[in-house]
């Protein structure tokens, strides 16, 4: 069953890339079919299989010889591990089933944020009632731990862009800073879903971990790339996904 499970998560993986390609375009996740990016030539079944077609093809186009985007192997491999590790936590059971769902919507919003920073609003909802069918937790537990989550944060946000856009813009003499917020509207439903599943003191430490991860990037992002803004979605997954598996909060307590 584990290897069944890796397989049918590389296969999702495979779906989740044209997901994350086309719904942010608005293009049709059925209608064309997979094409190569640069010359358009259809790419047919034995070129695309997840994950062995990448190392066969040496992760080169096979008609025009173009670069083939690692996103796509890297996608494959997190859906394959991930869908693994839930078959081994929860088995075979209708919670397996919409944890798969609520985590492979969390991979799409994650690599979508990563390329544009913004989602579509209608993946944050999934996201959000997804969680409910996920939680351990009583629905007014859920309830409560998911309002204490965002809530605090929006305040947090408020204060810490207060800081950033009257503070730091006026220090440093950059007017780029007036209008920049320190979380974005996407970051609070999925905050909202980690309270939700974690529960009030794992998604504490869920968030705290989320921190850590992006701390690297978001520097690498404002000193090498001039970019001030670094999205924070993959990071509260990373963060969600580690201690949804390991319960690092049994450590700390």
């Amino acid at each position: 069953m584990e290897v069944f499970s890796f397989i049918f998560g590389c296969l999702m993986g495979s779906f989740l890339n044209v997901l994350i390609l086309r719904l942010p375009l608005g293009k049709s996740i059925v209608l064309p079919r997979s094409q190569c990016p640069s010359c358009n030539h259809l790419i047919y079944w034995y070129h695309n299989i997840p994950i062995i077609s990448y190392f066969l093809l040496k992760g080169k186009c096979a008609y025009c010889k173009d670069e083939i985007s690692k996103q796509y192997i890297i996608v494959e491999l997190i859906s394959a591990i991930i869908t693994v590790f839930l078959y081994l936590k929860l088995s075979i059971s209708f919670e397996l089933l919409f944890a798969l769902i609520f985590f492979y919507n969390l991979i799409v919003l994650s690599f979508i944020d990563f390329k544009y920073k913004a989602v579509p609003d209608y993946l944050l909802l999934i996201a959000f009632v997804s969680s409910f069918l996920v939680t351990p937790l009583s629905l007014i537990d859920a309830f409560k731990a998911a309002l204490m989550i965002s809530g605090a944060f929006v305040l947090l946000n408020f204060l810490i862009s207060f800081y950033i856009q009257n503070i730091k813009a006026r220090v440093l003499k950059d007017d780029s800073l007036k209008t920049q917020e320190a979380l974005g509207e996407g970051d609070i439903p999925i905050l909202a879903a980690i309270g939700i599943i974690l529960g009030l003191k794992a998604s504490l430490v869920a968030i705290f971990l989320s921190s850590l991860f992006a701390i690297i990037p978001s520097l690498y992002f404002s000193y090498k790339k001039k970019d001030i803004q670094t999205p924070y979605i993959p990071y509260l997954a990373l963060g969600l996904v580690v201690e949804y598996f390991l319960n690092l909060s049994k450590v700390f307590s």
